[in-house]
């Protein structure tokens, strides 16, 4: 008898497609090279061209490159000179830098509920949480959605309000024809290893207030009036980001239009896969909304899901496709006091977010989304 052979495919054999992965999509190595050789590690001319190439990108006349995107919400929190008691609004359901930073100044966060389709805060809701407290609200533009900032920043201005939006998961997004984080006081960005733009770790935070520039430049650098002197004038800390990181942080902003076109083309894929299927709901994106994606995200039916998201994540898994949760609603974390927020604890119960890096192939977004649809009740 003839011996038949079998044919393995190893592209899918024991294949992962982990939910994210950076990419070189430039000259990353040799701009990181050049910082190298400079001996300039910490400050330098890297950093210097990262802030002037944002600013010019935002049309903002501050920019401070930091060392991650929690320092650039805690920078405009310290240079506000929030005190313990004061109120900072953010959303319930979100990463929670802005209220763990929060907490760990002495400060109240306090949770609004979100938009149960865009999965974002409105005025409506942030205006009915504003007490005499209140000092700052913090939109978080989540998974690169974008607020409606023309409301927030109408209600801010109406009860004197500080906005700094959270645009850690939107970089690029825009509103109305503007980015995203140029509606606030100040604009917070992340470079974390998954974001649009990476330099491993590192973020940004942007500003038109110049008064509020000078002390969070002093609070980024230990309180320092000067380069090389020890003269403290308040206490500051270390937020810098190293030459090192903004040489790569450079390179990938020289190929942000390559980075914006590919992810926009794994959202539209995976809206053309799964937009009009029954069994789950996408993030709604309005129409004046323009998102660069920092994950795609869908919340499960449980009626066609009856396992529960979290055994889908594990059924995934098992298909060599990692993802992820939704963020845990506030109201269902132990470290904040009570409340309840019943769309956020919704949303963090059934929301599963997809690989949806922008090397991502489409042959990998197929097979993705034939085996959710799998899973689901028959």
């Amino acid at each position: 008898m003839e011996e038949v052979k079998v044919v393995i495919d190893k592209d899918i054999v024991n294949k992962v497609i982990p939910w994210a992965k950076p990419a070189l999509w430039g000259r990353e190595k040799d701009y990181v090279n050049s910082a190298l050789e400079s001996l300039w590690l910490s400050g330098g001319e890297y950093i210097d061209r990262l802030e002037n190439d944002f600013a010019e990108l935002f049309n903002k006349e501050h920019v401070l490159a930091v060392c991650n995107g929690t320092a650039a919400i805690h920078l405009p929190y310290l240079a506000l000179g929030l005190k313990p008691g004061d109120e900072v609004i953010v959303p319930g359901f979100s990463f929670m830098a802005a209220a763990n930073l929060a907490l760990q100044m002495n400060l109240k966060p306090v949770f609004a509920e979100v938009d149960p389709t865009t999965w974002c805060i409105k005025a409506e809701a942030v205006e009915r949480l504003v007490s005499p407290r209140t000092r700052v609200i913090v939109p978080v533009h989540t998974y690169g959605n974008v607020c409606n900032m023309d409301e927030l920043c109408a209600l801010a201005k109406k009860k004197n309000l500080t906005i700094i939006e959270d645009c850690a998961e939107a970089l690029f997004s825009k509103i109305c024809g503007a980015y995203c984080g140029t509606f606030g006081d100040c604009g917070s960005f992340s470079f974390q290893a998954t974001k649009t733009i990476t330099t491993g770790e590192g973020g940004l935070v942007i500003t038109d207030n110049h008064d509020l520039y000078r002390k969070m430049l002093l609070y980024r650098s230990h309180g320092l009036l000067e380069r090389g002197s020890y003269n403290h004038v308040l206490p500051g800390h270390n937020f810098r980001i190293t030459n090192l990181q903004a040489a790569f942080g450079c390179a990938q902003l020289e190929k942000a239009n390559v980075i914006i076109e590919k992810r926009k083309g794994v959202h539209e894929k995976y809206c053309n896969l799964l937009g009009s299927q029954a069994g789950w709901k996408l993030q709604y994106f309005r129409p004046e909304v323009v998102p660069v994606l920092w994950a795609f995200a869908l919340k499960l039916d449980p009626k066609a899901f009856p396992q529960g998201r979290d055994t889908v994540i594990k059924q995934l898994k098992e298909k060599g496709i990692e993802t992820r949760p939704g963020f845990t609603a506030s109201s269902l974390m132990k470290i904040y006091e009570p409340h309840s927020l019943p769309v956020c604890e919704d949303l963090s119960r059934n929301v599963i977010s997809l690989p949806s890096f922008p090397s991502l192939l489409d042959k990998d977004i197929d097979y993705i989304c034939n085996q959710l649809k799998g899973l689901m009740k028959k």
